[in-house]
């Protein structure tokens, strides 16, 4: 087999798809999850920690010397990073156990003993013939 036609029936596959679709949404939502963090929830918590605003938050180690920049220990965009990060793994953390939830009660409901089947004919009259047995006996 070729490697041209090796590569098609690897990039045609359905797993390679559904990952790249899986990708795509993954981008747009960490798009999402990043606004969410920088413009509704970090302006509020620096109003709580006293206007803080971590981005800014920077050691230098060299001042700017001419035309040089200065070097910079930037630890507030690291802390930034960081707090991106537990916000996007909680939003994800929420969804995937929404997600759980519902797989779990779909389960549940699939799982449900489903009434037993009416008896057949035969076994109806088996049973009026026990009964009228039953009864005879009772009788002698």
């Amino acid at each position: 087999m070729s490697i041209l036609k090796e590569f098609k029936t690897f990039a045609v596959k359905g797993n390679v798809v559904d990952m790249a679709v899986g990708i795509i949404i993954g981008a747009a939502f960490g798009k999402i999850v990043s606004s969410f963090v920088g413009d509704i929830i970090m302006p509020p918590l620096g109003v709580l920690i006293g206007g803080v605003d971590f981005s800014d938050l920077a050691v230098t180690l060299k001042a700017a010397e001419g035309d040089l920049p200065a070097v910079m220990l930037a630890y507030g965009k690291f802390i930034q990073t960081i707090i991106d990060f537990v916000i996007i793994a909680f939003a994800i953390f929420i969804g995937i156990k929404g997600i759980n939830r519902l797989k779990r009660e779909e389960e549940v409901a699939e799982e449900a003993p489903a009434a037993p089947p009416a008896p057949s004919n035969e076994e109806v009259l088996l049973s009026e013939i026990r009964d009228l047995l039953k009864q005879q006996n009772k009788t002698d």
